[in-house]
């Protein structure tokens, strides 16, 4: 199965912008969907966007023009350029992956469904 670590939160002012990155290691035989959910204090975790491995996105309505998506599927990494923040966009940002861990697992239709430990990003001034 595989590991799931994010980099890239911070604290930034309204307006700006930041850039998650999320890598995937360990027993990795191919991975099919990549996404970035969020959960605010008190709030339950949402959709951010998601990307397939043929490249169609998906993003949630409120970060539509503002957050992109994106994946580099040789280093299985996937991004979230994030612009314009705003404060509503506070909350940890977890980075999810779903695939097969070797090719025993993609004959037999067995996923995998993996999290990462989530990062932290502040938008106030």
């Amino acid at each position: 199965q595989a590991q799931l670590v994010e980099s890239g939160g911070g604290l930034v002012q309204p307006g700006g912008s930041l850039r998650l990155s999320c890598a995937a290691s360990g027993s990795i035989f191919s991975i099919n969907a990549m996404g970035w959910y969020r959960q605010a204090p008190g709030k339950q975790r949402e959709l951010v966007a998601a990307i397939t491995s043929s490249g169609r996105t998906n993003y949630a309505d409120s970060v539509k023009g503002r957050f992109t998506i994106s994946r580099d599927n040789a280093r299985n990494t996937v991004y979230l350029q994030m612009n314009s923040l705003k404060p509503e966009d506070t909350a940890v940002y977890y980075c999810n992956a779903d695939g097969y861990s070797d090719h025993s697992s993609f004959v037999r239709g067995q996923v995998f469904n993996s999290w990462g430990q989530g990062t932290q990003v502040t938008v106030s001034s």
